[in-house]
């Protein structure tokens, strides 16, 4: 029923905001293809696991008037390999909407590939002086810093997923207000696909040079949280940084919650290359199985963590206008293991890029030594 609501929703606000078109011819599309083949092994030496992806997204927005705008995007992805042939492996991982409405169809689902068709984004946005109310499946981003971000309790993500770049959304109400140029009051509400209820409120202002921010509210019908997070520089390095607190609202008294705080600093160099370093502190990580749960699981704002303390690091060097090389790296001390992952950008054409990336994990996960090697070759087409 909510799928099909959705549906409805949808072609109505396309044919009233065509009919709004013929004066104002307002539209904006774009979207890209891309095409990743990946290759999943312990050691060189042992058996491997290979994949393709088959992956198109689809942006639409359309400027009704100048106070109201509709967008809607989707991704349409195709799996073929190793992986797909692994029964209900995708559809699983997949095919499951976290959404309040369900908008995600398995097109086709056979023994040896997998074609899903998510929409991820469908929102009307009206907005009138200093006033702004978004409905619908968007991206809630309160998050300041690079790697992770606790205060983003309403659409968490995963810093290895490669082939995300737009993040995942929220089906939700977002209310701003503007009181000045350089301050914001924000109050938002989701509900997920098992009911689930995420309300806060956030104030973000400017002073001393830095936007600070403060939220408070009630994440996943389950804990109070509140936070705070900053950005700015000093001198010509940025310097940014947040924190949440999560306790659980029926056992109040009985334990002292999660606390997660990270902080972290930029630099991006005359010929263009950045070096960014970030840390990550939280009382109570999350225990993970192996490395690949990192990539299956949904993880929230509260399970960004799965070492008590964590390190970041990362340059990347602009070895050409075309060429970007990078390396980056994690430091987990509890899983006394490690994450490296160097990359290569290479631009082929105007709007072809290639990428090479490698994803190296190795650490001791309950007392098992775990080592995983995931390698990405992507194509990647943008019109």
């Amino acid at each position: 029923m909510k799928k099909f609501l959705a549906i409805v929703f949808f072609l109505t606000l396309i044919n009233s905001s065509i009919y709004s078109q013929e004066k104002s011819k307002v539209i904006s599309l774009d979207g890209y293809v891309t095409v990743m083949e990946s290759a999943i092994f312990d050691t060189l030496s042992g058996p491997m696991l290979f994949d393709n992806l088959l992956h198109n997204r689809i942006n639409l927005k359309i400027f009704i008037s100048k106070n109201i705008t509709f967008a809607a995007e989707l991704r349409n992805r195709l799996f073929t390999g190793d992986l797909a042939r692994i029964n209900n492996y995708y559809s699983d991982m997949i095919g499951t909407d976290q959404g309040w409405i369900d908008m995600s169809w398995d097109v086709m689902n056979k023994s040896s590939f997998y074609l899903n068709t998510t929409v991820d984004r469908l929102w009307l946005d009206f907005n009138y002086n200093k006033f702004q109310a978004t409905i619908g499946r968007q991206r809630i981003n309160w998050g300041q810093t690079f790697v992770w971000n606790p205060n983003d309790i309403f659409n968490a993500y995963s810093f290895f997923d490669i082939d995300y770049i737009e993040k995942p959304g929220s089906d939700a109400i977002r209310l701003q207000y503007y009181p000045s140029s350089s301050s914001t009051i924000e109050a938002a509400a989701k509900i997920d696909n098992e009911n689930n209820i995420t309300a806060a409120g956030m104030y973000r202002f400017n002073r001393w040079g830095y936007d600070i921010q403060f939220l408070a509210g009630y994440s996943n019908s389950s804990d109070i949280v509140a936070g705070a997070g900053w950005s700015g520089s000093i001198g010509s390095v940025s310097f940014r940084g947040e924190g949440s607190w999560f306790h659980p609202l029926e056992a109040f008294k009985d334990t002292s919650g999660t606390t997660i705080i990270t902080a972290g600093i930029d630099k991006v160099f005359e010929d263009n290359s950045i070096t960014q370093l970030q840390l990550m502190y939280c009382n109570n990580p999350l225990k993970i199985n192996n490395f690949t749960s990192i990539y299956t699981e949904n993880l929230s704002a509260k399970d960004l963590a799965f070492s008590k303390f964590t390190a970041f690091g990362q340059f990347t060097w602009s070895a050409t206008t075309l060429l970007n090389i990078g390396i980056s790296g994690m430091w987990f001390p509890d899983l006394k293991g490690y994450f490296t992952g160097p990359t290569l950008d290479y631009s082929l054409a105007e709007n072809v890029d290639f990428s090479l990336i490698w994803q190296h994990f190795d650490g001791r996960i309950n007392d098992n030594k775990e080592r995983i090697n995931l390698v990405f070759l992507k194509v990647k087409w943008s019109f």
